[in-house]
């Protein structure tokens, strides 16, 4: 049974992709982003839920989010947890409501987050190289068990580089524009 499974291994490059942009939208631009409220965590009903189990999160405004608590008891907790999320905001309860206004980002804020940007993008580029790395040691085995040819084996080696090229591309691009968006704000 080959080990090399080409369609795995772009999935996994895929996911590594995935989670960079996930990572990337959570951070600030000093525009109000609902995905930024995504990681918050709060403790309801003697349990830790995600923000968004509890509450609708919505972007009134281009620089405030507001929160939606569905259960007025929660609204104490949902404030709590958006606090202990260290996101920099400072919430403002309204009733069942929970308003977040958006700060200014400082120049130096602004710098830090580009260049958080471009760690996530170096730790995707990672994943992908170590996917890239799998595959090869795959098709290496393949061929040592004459399951493939050296011909075939070289081929396979051919088609992860060209994945593992446009994943790093995509991971690059990604950041790139992140980091745009970050600094001209």
């Amino acid at each position: 049974m080959a080990k090399y499974d080409k369609a795995d291994i772009e999935r996994r490059m895929k996911g590594a992709i995935e989670s960079l942009k996930s990572d990337l939208a959570g951070l600030r631009t000093g525009r109000a982003n609902t995905s930024l409220l995504d990681p918050v965590m709060v403790e309801v009903y003697g349990a830790m839920m995600p923000l968004n189990q509890v509450a609708t999160v919505s972007a009134p405004e281009p620089r405030m989010l507001s929160v939606q608590v569905w259960d007025k008891a929660n609204v104490t907790a949902v404030e709590k947890g958006i606090a202990k999320a260290n996101l920099g905001l400072n919430p403002m309860v309204d009733g069942q409501n929970v308003r977040l206004p958006m700060p200014d980002l400082t120049e130096e804020r602004r710098k830090e987050l580009a260049k958080l940007a471009g760690q996530y993008a170096e730790q995707a580029k990672i994943a992908i190289r170590n996917v890239r790395r799998d595959g090869m040691e795959a098709l290496k085995e393949d061929e040592k068990k004459k399951e493939i040819s050296e011909d075939e084996q070289k081929r396979g080696e051919d088609e992860v580089q060209k994945l593992t090229d446009k994943y790093v591309g995509e991971a690059d691009v990604a950041a790139a524009q992140k980091e745009k968006e970050i600094l001209t704000q």
